[in-house]
């Protein structure tokens, strides 16, 4: 669910990693799928013990010791899920078994001293049985990110594991105090800022509950209901199957926070569908992989990155929601009103009535989503539990798939619930603990603090050379890591750069994030793009200028917000309402001049979408004067059309 790091292939639990086929149904079988049905049932009683405080038999961990539980657990089952080779892809080895048994001895005797770890300072000096522990644990983290998420990922994680080993050799900024191996891998895996440090802290306070409950979406058909109730309501317009698509994966990538797995689930549907109703192939992949990454920045879930990002800024999960909430609209309004004009431009249609489902008959058979949707936002918005939501959320949810007559909720369903989850959970578990080893180099060599001093020394006090520095930075990085592992990086080193520069610090981290997802829709990588293509059967390198094309409002969104915070909803409420105004309205000319169609004139040519383009850069300009000017050109444009138009018509 939130937090898929999206990669190369797919796994069944939802999560994407260029693991060799992670999660494949002939190795997740006997043994294999009874270990993780079992220890996955305990790792969330676990989770639920602790953050409702039920003390259930007298149990209930200090912080740390509850850390190293759920890394014992959920770590272990990497190397259940996860295969180290192509050849192990369909069976359990005899080797995986005791790297399994092994994360699970190693970290249970952690958690069993956690409180002397903490109150005898073992990061600094242990008993030698757990500095070998400690070396084991680093060693399994290692192993386990480069199953969950790819080489690259694996190699990035190496280097800053080992980075206080010769940081005394690095010049200049980049140069910190220098520690034997002993030192480092206490540190790491025996201190309270590396692997059991903000991401895993995160994921074991908060994530989980949205883990399950996205799992249980998924397991009680919430996909379906979702494509279902989009095309209901667009199936019928001008381009129908389009906004379908845009729609769908804006429910399902809200509530899955994943690219990859978002346009490989919603876009078997929707692609072959676009193209049946006379979208191109590369347009209709384009439209899918924009639509794809939007949701992983879609309230009221989004991503692993947006609660990371809550933890780093000591905010309420609540309030990133809110303040992503008016750019993802105005994202989805440009895709929209793009396919929208695509279609009318070129005479397309919308689905063929046998096709359209009854929306009464949608919402009969699944309020229940959308209920306990409202019911998750009430409870972050309102009552502000967001640690107790999504168990609500999800309780609520699995009550009414259990009451319902049709497809209803049995033991095989909570069986695969629990299955599901545990599978996600291990993903995002083995790529965070491995994160939280550059989180911890950066930490205690100094080196991140360093390197955010001299960027902002280097930029000279120019905000605006800051932001390129950072959008630039961003994007190389989000080509080779993780969402996760790209926004943790940059938090830490940018991050505060941006903040003494005198940005807003939520618009300067939502800033980092946008541009870490962008590698999703822009070549040479466009992962996105590339998995759309693969269903569409078209050149992906096209896909994905195509959807750079459509996306780029994204590219500009970032600018926009960090230099203007009324736009994620911070400062006085006219304000608010008038920038987000002209946004919306330069979104509108934007897509107008891309598509070469005006409501109200039809087909233009160059000479009113190059004018049309200019006015919505001038209206995305905070100012009074600005706005008058995209205005008037607006007005030119619409006055010297309908000349033409009557021209035209006199003529005939």
């Amino acid at each position: 669910m939130t937090g898929r790091e999206e990669s190369a292939a797919t796994t069944p639990g939802g999560y994407e990693s260029e693991g060799f086929g992670g999660g494949d149904p002939d190795r997740i079988r006997g043994a294999a799928y009874w270990v993780l049905l079992v220890l996955g049932t305990i790792g969330n009683l676990v989770a639920i013990n602790q953050i409702f405080n039920l003390q259930a038999f007298g149990l209930l961990f200090i912080d740390t010791a509850y850390f190293y539980a759920l890394m014992a657990i959920f770590l272990s089952l990497v190397f259940v899920i996860y295969p180290a080779h192509k050849g192990a892809a369909h069976h359990v080895p005899w080797y995986d078994w005791l790297l399994a048994a092994l994360t699970l001895g190693t970290g249970f005797y952690l958690a069993w001293n956690g409180g002397r770890i903490v109150q005898e300072g073992w990061d600094i000096i242990a008993p030698p049985t757990a500095t070998v522990i400690a070396g084991i644990v680093c060693a399994l983290a290692l192993e386990g990110v480069r199953r969950c998420g790819g080489t690259p990922l694996f190699i990035i994680c190496a280097f800053f594991f080992a980075y206080p080993l010769f940081a005394e050799s690095m010049p200049s900024f980049l140069w910190g105090p220098q520690s034997p191996i002993e030192e480092v891998v206490r540190m790491h895996a025996l201190g309270t800022e590396s692997m059991i440090g903000v991401p895993m802290r995160v994921v074991a306070s908060l994530l989980l509950g949205f883990l399950i409950f996205g799992s249980a979406l998924v397991v009680t058909g919430g996909g379906e209901f979702f494509m279902a109730f989009a095309t209901a309501l667009m199936g019928r317009s001008r381009g129908g199957p389009a906004k379908v698509a845009i729609l769908s994966s804006g429910f399902f990538g809200s509530l899955s926070g994943s690219v990859i797995s978002n346009v490989v689930t919603t876009g078997q549907l929707t692609i072959p569908t676009m193209k049946r109703t006379g979208y191109p192939a590369v347009y209709a992949a384009s439209v899918e992989a924009c639509a794809s990454t939007g949701g992983a920045l879609m309230p009221p879930v989004m991503g692993a990155v947006a609660f990371i990002m809550a933890e780093f800024l000591n905010i309420p999960y609540a309030t990133v929601m809110i303040a992503a909430l008016v750019p993802a609209i105005l994202y989805y309004l440009a895709l929209l009103l793009q396919v929208d004009n695509f279609a009318a431009r070129h005479n397309l249609q919308g689905q063929p009535a046998s096709e359209i489902p009854n929306l009464w008959e949608v919402l009969k058979d699944g309020w229940y989503y959308l209920f306990s949707l409202v019911v998750l936002v009430y409870m972050l918005l309102f009552m502000g539990i967001e640690a107790f939501a999504p168990y609500y959320a999800t309780a609520i949810l699995v009550l009414t798939a259990m009451l319902r007559r049709k497809n209803r909720f049995g033991l095989r369903d909570a069986a695969a619930l629990i299955v599901d989850a545990t599978k996600t959970i291990a993903n995002i578990v083995g790529i965070l603990v491995g994160i939280g080893l550059i989180v911890g180099a950066l930490s205690y060599t100094g080196v991140g603090g360093a390197f955010s001093r001299e960027l902002l020394q280097f930029a000279g006090g120019n905000i605006y050379l800051l932001l390129f520095f950072g959008a630039i930075t961003s994007f190389i990085l989000g080509m080779g890591m993780t969402v996760s592992a790209c926004y943790i990086f940059l938090a830490i080193v940018l991050g505060p750069a941006l903040i003494r520069g005198g940005l807003d610090p939520i618009a300067s981290h939502l800033f980092i994030l946008y541009w870490g997802m962008l590698s999703y829709i822009t070549p040479p990588v466009a992962l996105a793009a590339v998995a759309a293509a693969a269903i569409a059967k078209c050149n992906p390198f096209t896909t994905g200028f195509q959807s750079m094309r459509m996306g780029t409002i994204n590219f500009i969104l970032p600018f926009l917000f960090v230099l203007n915070p009324t736009l994620i909803l911070i400062g006085e409420p006219l304000p608010i309402l008038h920038n987000v105004t002209t946004a919306a309205l330069a979104v509108w000319l934007m897509a107008s001049a891309f598509e070469g169609w005006l409501y109200g004139i039809g087909r233009i040519g160059w000479e009113s979408r190059v004018p049309l383009l200019v006015g919505a850069f001038i209206l995305l300009v905070p100012g009074t004067y600005s706005d008058a000017a995209g205005v008037l050109i607006l007005a030119v444009v619409y006055g010297l059309g309908y000349l033409r138009r009557r021209r035209t018509v006199a003529a005939e």
